[in-house]
């Protein structure tokens, strides 16, 4: 009885799967953050690219 006591006392010290753990839910975090502000981020990026394509048509010119 005291060995299996002692065995679920010491699942708090055991924190090797943390860095999973916390891996995983960054990840989940990220792709809710992309799937709720696609449009934004969509929008952003073709201003970004127009805008090089402007300045590369301007240096090459």
């Amino acid at each position: 009885m005291k060995k299996k006591l002692k065995k679920l006392s010491g699942w708090k010290k055991d924190n090797k799967g943390m860095g999973t753990v916390e891996m995983i839910l960054i990840i989940v975090v990220l792709i809710g953050l992309v799937l709720i502000f696609k449009t934004q981020i969509q929008e952003l990026a073709q201003i970004i690219f127009e805008k090089i394509a402007a300045d590369s048509s301007a240096i090459l010119a």
